[in-house]
């Protein structure tokens, strides 16, 4: 995309706050389901996630100036094809690990949001960026300044007395309830410890000089889950209700916000995308709140602001520092 198409910066963020919108719809939408089973909602999501990408990707691609789909390099026919339409790079183990950090993401997501609230599920996944700064920490040896380990603190006790708050309640009511908000816990606490080492993985490797696409690696990640989790979704119970949903979360809750946020990261900031990413929290937990009828509780209003003031706080001060801090490159964006 030349300079003279760019979008401004105020229409950028507007792109942004659009993305966060899109990517909240996956716990309201999940709620409209009628008998689709876990696996299944992960395979059907995963599924048309692929076949959404297959189609947006090639065309990106090609109207990119900076597309590299005809740069000589040492690959079969097959794996020469794959890298000029969708950018797949068989060759690099770090691309390969990205995508497979994707499905853990993607299949952890649907399948924590079976088993407990969507306010549960979104408020551990913002402290996404805290998990990564923990894993950047002790893998490459990222010093973290004294802010964002405040930050860590705060949000870490933001989460405990959320959850240890719930399990007490749920423990003098019904055990399956209890079980099932841990259970649901655990799983979505997969979903920012998988992106902690997906962020990590291609920080390293592009520092190394190798450039790893993102939106690829999501297309490789939504194969991944949607083979992994085939077996166990059989045999298909989903109405043609829940699979139209699901279609729709694959097509507008990951494919076209994923290609979205490709834009805005050309234009915004790192600092500002992170801020602004906190919105699908507030957004998602609305959406289930007025479209499903899901209220979060006082110990998730409570905690989960605590998590969410956190990182707020953590970003504001950081603005300054973070402006040159190392950005994933992404389709259109030159290597450096």
């Amino acid at each position: 995309m030349s300079s003279s198409r760019q979008l401004s910066h105020t229409q950028a963020v507007a792109l942004m706050v659009l993305v966060t919108l899109l990517w909240s719809s996956a716990g309201v939408v999940s709620r409209q389901l009628e008998s689709a089973a876990r696996f299944e909602v992960t395979f059907w999501r995963s599924a048309f996630t692929a076949l959404s990408l297959l189609v947006i990707l090639p065309v990106w691609r090609y109207a990119s100036e900076h597309n590299p789909a005809h740069a000589l390099t040492e690959r079969s026919g097959v794996g020469q094809f794959m890298h000029n339409h969708w950018g797949v790079l068989p060759e690099s183990r770090a691309f390969w690990l990205s995508g497979a950090c994707w499905s853990v993401m993607f299949t952890a997501f649907m399948l924590a949001l079976t088993f407990t609230s969507v306010a549960n599920v979104l408020i551990i996944l913002a402290a996404g960026p805290l998990f990564t700064a923990l894993v950047a920490r002790f893998t490459i040896g990222q010093r973290l300044p004294q802010r964002t380990w405040m930050a860590i603190v705060a949000a870490g006790a933001g989460i405990v007395y959320m959850y240890g708050s719930q399990v007490l309640a749920a423990f003098h009511g019904e055990s399956a309830g209890a079980s099932d908000l841990v259970l649901g816990s655990l799983v979505a606490l997969c979903v920012p410890v998988a992106g902690a080492i997906n962020w990590t993985v291609v920080q390293r490797s592009q520092s190394q000089g190798e450039k790893i696409d993102l939106v690829p690696s999501v297309l490789l990640g939504a194969v991944i889950s949607a083979m992994l989790t085939l077996p166990f979704a059989l045999p298909f119970s989903a109405t043609a209700s829940d699979v139209g949903w699901l279609a729709l979360l694959g097509l507008f809750q990951l494919a076209i916000p994923c290609a979205l946020s490709v834009v805005c990261a050309r234009i915004l900031k790192a600092p500002e995308i992170s801020l602004l990413a906190l919105l699908e929290v507030i957004f998602g937990i609305l959406l289930a709140w007025v479209w499903a009828h899901e209220r979060p509780t006082a110990e998730v209003m409570v905690g989960g602001s605590l998590v969410i003031g956190a990182l707020l706080v953590n970003e504001l001060l950081g603005w300054r520092s973070r402006t040159g801090a190392p950005r994933i490159q992404t389709l259109n964006q030159p290597t450096r």
